[in-house]
């Protein structure tokens, strides 16, 4: 199993960055594909990222491509965010998750959750 702890959200203005880090524990972390989500109220988790389990694989969002890079360090058994030129439309909690395969970009297909950091871009 996996546990992940998300952290680094934040209240920032429109044009700003912000690094989101999930710290995970278990000893198979590395083994894991990692992806952030987000969700604003009222709707679904929407796929922001993934990150294959060696790293050498990233896939985005439109919404957030040339914005956005995911990455991770699996000694520091963690993965990151790194959020620039950020938007209103960026406001909402961000969770990263894992799974055991290969890429997804279904909410579904994800087997651990961690509980969420805020993110609220003002204009």
């Amino acid at each position: 199993q996996v546990q992940l702890v998300e952290s680094g959200g934040g209240l920032v203005q429109a044009g700003d960055s912000l690094r989101l880090s999930c710290a995970a524990s278990g000893r198979t972390f590395s083994s894991y594909a990692m992806g952030w989500f987000r969700q604003t109220p009222g709707k679904e988790h929407e796929f922001v990222a993934f990150i294959s389990w060696t790293g050498g694989s990233t896939s985005y969002a439109d919404s957030v491509k040339g914005r956005f890079t995911i990455s991770r360090d699996n000694a520091k058994k963690t993965v990151y965010l790194q959020m620039n030129s950020l938007k209103p439309e960026d406001t909402a909690v961000y969770y990263c998750a894992a799974r055991p395969d290969g890429y997804s970009n279904s909410y579904y297909r994800y087997a651990y959750w961690g509980q969420g950091t805020q993110v609220t871009v003002s204009s």
